[in-house]
C-alpha cells in the first residue's frame, strides 16, 4: 500500500474506539446527542487544536476539506467581475467549487500556472502574485499538492497575497500530521484540513480553521439548528457546525485518540513520525528516479510525505477510471499506487505516500515492477 494519501489507514486501535463510540450512541441516543456528545466534541478539538497551536474556539470539525471549502465559498458574496484565484495544482473537487460558485456571481476564476520541475519555492509566490488583480477577492492555495505531492510555501504565500488585500483559503487536506502546523502562524483567513489522511482518523473527520475577525457570516455547508440559536458559554461557530442534523459524529470523536496513536509510534512524538515519513519519502524517490528515466516534480526539500514522478509524457492509455499502468501493478504484483494522467494527457504522474508502516522494501518492488512493465 503506496497509497496512503488518498484515503488514509485507520490504526484498529483507533477503530475499536469507534465501535465503542457508536455503541454508546446506539444505546441510548438521546442521552448520547444532548448529555454526551459535546464534552466528547470539545475534548477531541481540543486535541486538534494543541496539535494546531490554535484556539479551539476558532476550530470546527467537518466532513472532509471539500465540505469546508463550500461551507467557506458559498457564504462569501462574489459579484460579477469578481475573481477567484486557483493554481493549477488545486484539487480537482476544490476547483469544482470555485467554478460552481464563480458561475453563480458571475465571478471569475483565475488560474496561476506553475509549471513543473519547480525549481525553487519563489516561483510558486511569483506566480500566485502574477495573476492578482484589483479584482481578487479570494485565493484558494494547496498547502500540500495533491496531483504533484508539492508542499507550497504556504506561510509566504498567504502573507503575500495578505499584503495584496486577498483573504486565503488554504487547502490543507494532506497537511494535518505530514507537516509541522502553526495555523496562527500560517495567518490564512480560512485553512481546511483532514483528519482521516496522515492523522489516520476514521474517514469523515475533518477541519475548518476561521481567523476570528472572519467569522463573521461563515456558515456551515448544511444550515441547520444553530443558524438562530446562540448560547453565552459557547462560540457560534461551534453552535452552527457541531449540529448540521442527526449524523454520526464518532469520526470527530476520535480524533485525539489518533492523535494519540500515531504519537507513540516514533520515540520523537508525531514530529518524530513526521520527519520519519518525509526521510522515507525522499529515500523512495530518489530510489525510483536512479532505476528509470523519470522526472522529479520539484526539489527535495518541497516534499513532505508524499513525492510524485513525472513520467515525461512517454506513455499512453485511458484516462478512466484507472489508468492501465496503475491496474496492472496491481493485478500483477500487488502493488497500490496512484497513476494518473496531469496536468492533461499525454503527461503521466505516479505518486507514492511514506506512511509508518510503509519500509523501503516496499519501494524497492515498486522499482522493480515499474521495471518489468515498462522495459
Amino acid at each position: 500500500m503506496l497509497n496512503h494519501g488518498s484515503f488514509g489507514a485507520c490504526p484498529r486501535a483507533v477503530l475499536q474506539r469507534q465501535e465503542r463510540l457508536r455503541r454508546q450512541m446506539e444505546a441510548d441516543p438521546m442521552r448520547f446527542f444532548t448529555r454526551e456528545m459535546e464534552p466528547l466534541l470539545d475534548a477531541s478539538r481540543q486535541s486538534l487544536a494543541e496539535l494546531l497551536s490554535c484556539d479551539p474556539a476558532d476550530l470546527v470539525f467537518v466532513r472532509n476539506v471539500t465540505e469546508a471549502v463550500n461551507a467557506v465559498l458559498r457564504s462569501l458574496r462574489f459579484r460579477p467581475g469578481d475573481e477567484i484565484l486557483v493554481t493549477d495544482h488545486a484539487y480537482n473537487a476544490c476547483r469544482n467549487v470555485v467554478d460552481y460558485v464563480a458561475e453563480c456571481a458571475g465571478a471569475k476564476a483565475t488560474v496561476a500556472n506553475i509549471p513543473v520541475p519547480i525549481q525553487e519555492p519563489g516561483e510558486i509566490v511569483a506566480a500566485i502574485l502574477a495573476r492578482v488583480t484589483a479584482q481578487t477577492r479570494l485565493a484558494m492555495i494547496d498547502h500540500v499538492t495533491s496531483p504533484t505531492a508539492v508542499v507550497f510555501p504556504i506561510e509566504s504565500i498567504v502573507r503575500a497575497l495578505d499584503e495584496q488585500g486577498v483573504d486565503t483559503l488554504v487547502d490543507g487536506a494532506h497537511a494535518p500530521g505530514m507537516v509541522p502546523l502553526d495555523l496562527p502562524r500560517i495567518g490564512a483567513a480560512y485553512y481546511a484540513g483532514n483528519c482521516h489522511k496522515w492523522l489516520c482518523s476514521p474517514v469523515g473527520a475533518g477541519f475548518l480553521h476561521v481567523r476570528p475577525d472572519k467569522q463573521e457570516g461563515i456558515h456551515p455547508a448544511v444550515i441547520s439548528h444553530g443558524f438562530n440559536r446562540r448560547r453565552a458559554d459557547r462560540p457560534r461557530l461551534h453552535e452552527e457546525f457541531d449540529w448540521t442534523g442527526t449524523g454520526d459524529p464518532t469520526p470527530w470523536l476520535c480524533v485525539g485518540e489518533a492523535i494519540r496513536f500515531l504519537a507513540m509510534l516514533d520515540p520523537g512524538g508525531i514530529e518524530g513520525l513526521i520527519e520519519r515519513n518525509h526521510r522515507m519519502a525522499v529515500d523512495a524517490r530518489r530510489l525510483l528516479l536512479g532505476r528509470a528515466a523519470f522526472r522529479p516534480v520539484c526539489p527535495e526539500e518541497m516534499l513532505g510525505s508524499m513525492a510524485a514522478i513525472d513520467f515525461g509524457g512517454e506513455l499512453s492509455g485511458a484516462s478512466a477510471p484507472v489508468h492501465p499502468l496503475q491496474a496492472a501493478l496491481w493485478d500483477r504484483f500487488g502493488i497500490e499506487v496512484p497513476v494518473y494522467f496531469w496536468p492533461a494527457p499525454p503527461q503521466l504522474v505516479l505518486r507514492i505516500s511514506a506512511q509508518a508502516y510503509n519500509a523501503r522494501t516496499d519501494y524497492e518492488r515498486l522499482a522493480e515492477a515499474l521495471e518489468t512493465l515498462l522495459r
